[in-house]
């Protein structure tokens, strides 16, 4: 049970990924997949420091999978940052007189 509900506080926080510039890596797909992944990792990791089962969950259990979600999108995101195209800087065009 603890497995859906990282799965389902990752994809609810998802959405919030639409207030943020589309520079996720693979678009909002990107932003979906990092936000799962990250989730699921943190979520697993606390239940097992905290040595629980999967069957039980709680408040924490919830709040284990948020600081996965920023970490994963924040990741996606950055991969995005760094595979966009570098832009040169356009020269400057000088009026000529007529």
């Amino acid at each position: 049970m603890a497995v859906v509900v990282w799965l389902i506080v990752g994809v609810a926080l998802w959405h919030l990924t639409i207030f943020v510039p589309d520079r996720f890596w693979q678009g909002i797909v990107g932003a979906l997949i990092g936000s799962i992944f990250g989730a699921l990792i943190t979520g697993a990791l606390v239940q097992v420091i905290l040595g629980r089962g999967l069957g039980e969950t709680d408040l924490i259990t919830f709040f284990a999978a948020v600081p996965g979600f920023v970490a994963g999108a924040a990741l996606i995101y950055w991969i995005g940052m760094r595979s966009e195209p570098v832009e040169a800087d356009p020269e400057p065009v000088e009026a000529t007189e007529a």
